[in-house]
């Protein structure tokens, strides 16, 4: 996990504007929005991450779980946080309809050279809410998917 110069180090490398380095810099301080529970067809638990150094919420015992492992030992990952603040999604229903939904993403990450949302589901998952919701669940390459941007 960064400390706070280190934090504030990474975001003057970024270059973003006030707004960008407030939004995370509230999503750090925040505790997770929601305890995670099991329901048919998962397992959750938590993980107690060297790399945090606080335990990580998984709703998945496969995918997000996984999703932990990699960000825990994965270098360009420099902190990651399990159900941050929820966000509003806007994008359009299969009939072309506006929508705004309050979704809370399972992880919040941060590397590098980048910051981002992250939803750790199966491929087959996606494929099955893109049928539903083909606005925002967008494979924009082989395996590589996207929504609509808060």
């Amino acid at each position: 996990m960064l400390t706070q110069k280190e934090f504030q180090q990474w975001n003057l490398r970024q270059k973003w504007n006030q707004t960008t380095t407030k939004v995370i810099a509230e999503i750090r301080a925040a505790p997770p929005t929601r305890r995670v529970r099991s329901k048919t067809g998962n397992v959750s638990g938590r993980y107690p991450s060297r790399k945090m150094g606080l335990t990580i919420q998984f709703e998945s015992h496969t995918v997000e779980l996984a999703g932990i492992y990699q960000m825990e030992y994965d270098s360009e990952v420099l902190e990651y946080y399990d159900q941050p603040p929820s966000i509003k999604l806007n994008y359009k229903s299969k009939t072309g309809r506006n929508l705004g939904v309050w979704h809370t993403p399972d992880f919040f990450v941060l590397r590098h050279e980048q910051a981002g949302w992250e939803e750790w589901k199966t491929a087959l998952e996606l494929k099955k809410l893109a049928l539903k919701m083909p606005h925002r669940y967008i494979e924009v390459e082989e395996n590589q998917w996207r929504c609509p941007r808060p």
